[in-house]
């Protein structure tokens, strides 16, 4: 079975960056349709970024230009750089597939001074 890790959250102060890392362990799967989502309390679950499966990357309005979704196949792991965040990117960042397959504990990104 398909485990996701996220991984490479934390504490940052607006204007910075971090990246964050999805590892797939157990079976090797297609990255097609794997992004990011976040959630933050009270607040509706958010695709920020995706690999769509029509060839395109797709980004949040909210993120575009400041977050770069990248991946390494070879290593079944998917990416998150963000840059420029600000305090409404606090949230609970998880990597899934566009069918929400692979649900894991996700990763908390805390953007606060």
């Amino acid at each position: 079975q398909v485990r996701l890790v996220e991984s490479g959250g934390g504490l940052v102060q607006p204007g910075g960056s971090l990246t964050l890392s999805c590892a797939a362990s157990g079976i090797i799967f297609t990255m097609n349709g794997m992004g990011w989502y976040r959630q933050a309390p009270g607040k509706q679950r958010e695709l920020v970024a995706q690999f769509t499966r029509v060839g395109f990357t797709f980004y949040a309005n909210s993120v575009k230009g400041r977050f770069t979704l990248s991946r390494d196949n070879a290593k079944n792991t998917v990416y998150l750089q963000m840059n420029a965040l600000k305090p409404e990117d606090t949230a609970v960042y998880y990597c899934n597939n566009d069918l929400g397959d692979y649900w894991g504990q996700g990763t908390q990104v805390t953007v606060s001074s």
